[in-house]
């Protein structure tokens, strides 16, 4: 299995036998938004924890940080959607979860600019 920085955002997933670490960065999120024509965070969350078949393609090509994608794209089956989707939501979990210790840390509270940071992405 290839090394990942879970801190970081940073999801195991393999495909095909193929190690790889997958990371929703916003220059992948905004590629697989694109890519699928995604007109609000709620519906590109939808179609990757959903494992729609273009979603879990471009979704691994886009999110990729490590690892052969080449390599995973020729191999990927329909087996590898369960390991897909739970990878794709750790990995965007992780990027929308609430740090409220830095507001602590700071001495202020933290909040999400659209309320309490509470929702999750399916109710936004």
């Amino acid at each position: 299995m290839a090394t990942y920085n879970s801190e970081r955002g940073e999801v195991p997933l393999t495909v095909g036998g193929v190690d790889l670490v997958i990371a929703a960065t916003m220059q992948g999120l905004a590629t697989v938004s694109s890519r699928l024509r995604c007109q609000s965070f709620s519906e590109l969350y939808a179609k990757m924890a959903n494992v729609e078949v273009n979603a879990v393609i471009v979704g691994v090509e886009a999110l990729a940080v490590k690892g052969d994608v080449g390599a995973a794209m020729k191999r990927l089956t329909l087996k590898d959607l369960p390991a897909c989707r739970d990878a794709f939501i750790a990995a965007l979990a992780h990027s929308v979860k609430d740090d409220a210790g830095n507001g602590e840390a700071a001495g202020g509270e933290t909040s999400s600019p659209g309320g309490s940071g509470n929702a999750s992405p399916s109710e936004t």
